[in-house]
């Protein structure tokens, strides 16, 4: 029998969870899962005869290293920045370890040390960064292959709402967490390259940098830039690529009155209000307009932006309730706490609701003097509630991955993403089965 460690049971594991003990009996597998809360542990085990739940705490070293001694394998669904507390006691016990998040600093720090210890950590195997990887390298290294040069790739993902149950001006909901939305962009100025030129976008011109694209059957969208699009361009062998873009999608239109906010100055975090609690939301935003004896707080805004007030960005903004006399009730609150309190109320997921996860690859290349393009797109919309089209992208291929590393059909050593033909090849090939997986739409240019 072998032993599954998983640490972490929140929203982004439930359907990591479901795959495990759906697949628990034929692989003959005991799943010992770890969390804060037992209670979450329990409800979404449901009484499994080959689970085990288990309150746990990654800062209490002890009861970290006897979990993982006692393991095969350990599943790390913890926030990024506590990856490498479990990294640690991986390395000291010697067992692999799986997570969906990115490569951190800290992890890179231990790469001698974990290919010293014999095991695996596998990163990045979600949907973005995951699916992302594995679906754009099935591609690139076809492209390759065929003896086809890359010029241009682009590459955008974004979770949404799903259309039936897109009821708001927005066209958007939090199906993710709430605060990632609201800092998105922050901290660095977004760099792609376009032409064979370097492009830098920084924050305050982020939202008015975007791009439109179309997706069969789903319409049109737009995408503003990553942080860093370039990232990548090694692990994919695109060292010289001309042309490396990455992006986040929404509908038309979200960007262009987000923009108002960035502009305001309403999604910084680094300083706190004065009074915040008895503050009104109006009061919020007039915080951040000149004083003016005639005009109104939205006249303001609209003569600070040179937005019509009748526009649709108004309209948006009226909507979310950002100009109503309701108190705040945050207790010395930053701007992007004030906003992301207001919008988690007016974007919420609802238990009806049903969540849309949508992917698409641009490639442009050249292959025997022919200029062509291959568009790669995929639509995945969420079951319910708890199994959401983002649980499922996320979970599915940490789930396959850690099937394959105790199979031992994932035999690589030290610290990985799954660029290579033999992880991304049978992971696509089951996601497949789940319906996750891409149509293409190719053409001469």
């Amino acid at each position: 029998m072998k032993k599954i460690f998983l640490i972490g049971a929140g929203l982004s594991a439930s359907t990591l969870i479901k795959y495990l003990l759906d697949n628990s009996e034929k692989h003959d597998w005991k799943i010992r899962i770890g969390d804060v809360s037992l209670d979450t542990v329990k409800e979404k085990l449901k009484g499994h005869k080959n689970a085990e739940a288990v309150q746990f705490d990654i800062f209490n070293e002890e009861q970290r290293d006897t979990e993982i001694k006692n393991a095969d394998i350990v599943i790390s669904m913890l926030p990024a920045r506590m990856h490498h507390l479990t990294a640690e006691s991986c390395i000291k016990h010697k067992k692999n370890m799986v997570t969906a998040s990115y490569v951190s600093d800290e992890l890179k720090a231990m790469k001698e040390d974990v290919e010293k210890s014999g095991i695996i950590i596998l990163n990045e195997i979600g949907v973005d960064p995951g699916i992302d990887h594995m679906s754009a390298m099935q591609i690139i290294d076809r492209i390759k292959e065929q003896g086809g040069k890359i010029t241009a790739f682009r590459s955008y993902t974004g979770g949404l709402i799903a259309p039936d149950f897109d009821n708001n001006p927005w066209n958007y909901k939090f199906t993710w967490n709430p605060r990632n939305v609201v800092v998105a962009g922050q901290g660095s100025a977004a760099k792609i390259i376009v032409n064979g030129k370097y492009k830098y976008i920084p924050y305050h011109r982020l939202f008015r940098r975007t791009e439109r694209t179309t997706v069969v059957n789903y319409g049109e969208f737009e995408v503003y830039p990553n942080r860093d699009s370039l990232k990548y361009r090694k692990s994919y062998g695109l060292e010289n690529i001309p042309t490396m873009v990455r992006g986040t999608m929404r509908r038309p239109g979200f960007s262009k009155a987000w923009n108002v906010f960035v502009q305001l100055g309403a999604t910084d975090d680094t300083y706190t209000l004065e009074n915040s609690e008895n503050m009104t939301y109006r009061e919020f935003i007039n915080t951040f307009l000149k004083f003016h004896p005639v005009l109104t707080v939205e006249g303001k805004i609209s003569s600070y932006l040179n937005i019509d007030e009748d526009s649709s960005v108004m309209y948006k903004l009226r909507w979310l309730g950002i100009f109503e006399n309701e108190k705040i009730g945050l207790i010395n609150a930053t701007p992007a706490q004030i906003l992301q309190k207001l919008l988690v109320k007016k974007w919420k997921f609802e238990e009806r609701d049903r969540d849309m996860l949508v992917m698409q690859h641009k490639f442009e290349y050249e292959l025997k003097g022919k200029k062509k393009e291959i568009i790669s797109s995929m639509v995945i919309e969420g079951e319910d509630h708890i199994h959401t089209a983002m649980s499922g992208t996320v979970g599915l291929p940490v789930g396959i991955a850690v099937k394959m590393i105790l199979a031992g059909k994932i035999t690589e050593k030290g610290i990985h993403i799954p660029i290579n033909k033999t992880i991304y090849e049978p992971v696509l090939k089951e996601l497949q089965e789940y319906g996750i997986k891409f149509t293409e739409e190719k053409r001469d240019i």
